[in-house]
C-alpha cells in the first residue's frame, strides 16, 4: 500500500530546477590532456610531410617516389587522428552526453580496432628485440631501402599507445555512466533464446567459419610457411612478423569467442561484460585492420610487383573485415535487446 505525501510537505517542496552543472573529475581531465597531447607529434609530422619536409624520411625512401600518393595518405591519416581529438572532447564535454549512441559507437569502435594492434604489437616487438629478436622498424618490406628513420616509429607509436590508453579509459568511464546497466549480470542471466535468436546465432556462426579458415592461415604463417605471401613479405619475415601473426590469431579468437558465447549461452557463470569486451576489441582489431590493409593494398602504388599483395592476402584482408563486421553486428543486437528489456 502506498502512502501519499502530506499536504504541508507538498506545499513547501522545492520546484524542479535546471539539470545539474556538468562536472569533470580530475582523473578525466588528466586523461583528456594526455590524449590531446599525444596527438601533437603525429599531426606535426604529417603536416610537415604534406608541406614537403623530409624530416625522418631517409634518402632513397620509397615514400619519395609517389608524392601525390604520399600527400593523399598523409591527409587521410591526419583526418583520422584529428577524429581522436573530437572523440576526446565528446567524452569529456556536456554535449557529448546527448550524442546518439550510433554516432558515438562506430568511430570509437574503429579507433579501438586501429589502436589496439599497435598498443599490443609495438611493445611486444621491443620486448622481442631486447631478447635478441629481429624487428623491422625502419626498413621496408623486403629488406630494401629504409622508408622511415628509426626514431619516427618510436615517436609515432608511443603517441598512439598514449592515445589508446587515454581514449580507452575515457570511453570506459563514459560507457559505465551511460550504459553500464547493459552489461551487468552473467551469461546465464541473458533471456532464453527465442525465435529471434536464430538470426543472431546464424550471424555468429557466419563470422566463426571464415575466421577459422583465416586462423589456420595465420598458424601456417606463424610456423614458417610462405604460402600466399608475396616475395617481399616472404623475404621480410623476422621475429617481428611472427609476433604480429600470433597477435592476429589472438584477435580472431577474441572476436569469435565474444560472438559465440552469448549467442549460444555458453559459460553461463561468466560475467556478460567479458564476452562483450572480447567482441568489441576483437571485432575492431580484426575488422578495422582488415579494412585498412585492404584499402591500402588497392589504392597504394604498385610499381614493384614483389611488394604487391597476393590474391590470398587480399582475400585474407576481406575475410578479416567481414568477420569483424559480423561480430560487431552480433554485439549490437545483444545490446539493443538488453536496452529494450531494461527499458
Amino acid at each position: 500500500m502506498t502512502r501519499s505525501l502530506p499536504v504541508p510537505l507538498l506545499a513547501v517542496a522545492p520546484r524542479p530546477t535546471s539539470p545539474a552543472r556538468f562536472t569533470l573529475s580530475r582523473s578525466r581531465r588528466v586523461l583528456r590532456c594526455v590524449a590531446l597531447a599525444a596527438c601533437v607529434p603525429y599531426l606535426a609530422l604529417k603536416a610537415a610531410w604534406i608541406g614537403g619536409s623530409r624530416l625522418g624520411i631517409p634518402e632513397g625512401s620509397p615514400l619519395l617516389d609517389h608524392r601525390a600518393s604520399m600527400i593523399f595518405a598523409n591527409g587521410l591519416t591526419v583526418l583520422m587522428d584529428a577524429a581522436v581529438i573530437v572523440l576526446v572532447l565528446l567524452l569529456t564535454r556536456p554535449w557529448g552526453l546527448r550524442t546518439p549512441a550510433w554516432l558515438l559507437a562506430f568511430p570509437l569502435w574503429a579507433a579501438t580496432g586501429l589502436l589496439v594492434p599497435i598498443m599490443a604489437g609495438f611493445p611486444l616487438q621491443l620486448l622481442v628485440r631486447a631478447f635478441g629478436g629481429s624487428v623491422h622498424g625502419s626498413s621496408g618490406s623486403g629488406g630494401g631501402e629504409p622508408f622511415l628513420a628509426e626514431w619516427v616509429f618510436g615517436v609515432v607509436y608511443t603517441g598512439f599507445i598514449l592515445q589508446g590508453l587515454a581514449l580507452g579509459s575515457l570511453f570506459v568511464l563514459y560507457a559505465r555512466d551511460r550504459w553500464g546497466h547493459l552489461w551487468r549480470g552473467r551469461v546465464g542471466d541473458l533471456p532464453r533464446p527465442g525465435a529471434g535468436s536464430r538470426g543472431v546465432r546464424a550471424t555468429a556462426v557466419a563470422a566463426a567459419l571464415p575466421a577459422l579458415a583465416l586462423f589456420v592461415c595465420h598458424v601456417l604463417w606463424a610456423t614458417g610457411s610462405t604460402a600466399g605471401l608475396s616475395a617481399a613479405q616472404a623475404e621480410a619475415r623476422t621475429t617481428d612478423f611472427y609476433v604480429l601473426e600470433c597477435l592476429d590469431m589472438v584477435y580472431l579468437a577474441a572476436a569469435v569467442t565474444g560472438a559465440l558465447v552469448p549467442a549460444f549461452r555458453w559459460l553461463p557463470a561468466l560475467p556478460v561484460k567479458v564476452p562483450f569486451a572480447l567482441a568489441w576489441v576483437g571485432s575492431g582489431a580484426v575488422g578495422c585492420w582488415g579494412g585498412w590493409l585492404l584499402f591500402a593494398s588497392l589504392v597504394g602504388p604498385s610499381d614493384d610487383v614483389s611488394r604487391q599483395p597476393t590474391g590470398l592476402m587480399l582475400l585474407a584482408y576481406s575475410v578479416q573485415m567481414i568477420t569483424g563486421i559480423l561480430v560487431a553486428a552480433v554485439g549490437v543486437r545483444f545490446l539493443k535487446e538488453r536496452a529494450g528489456s531494461s527499458a
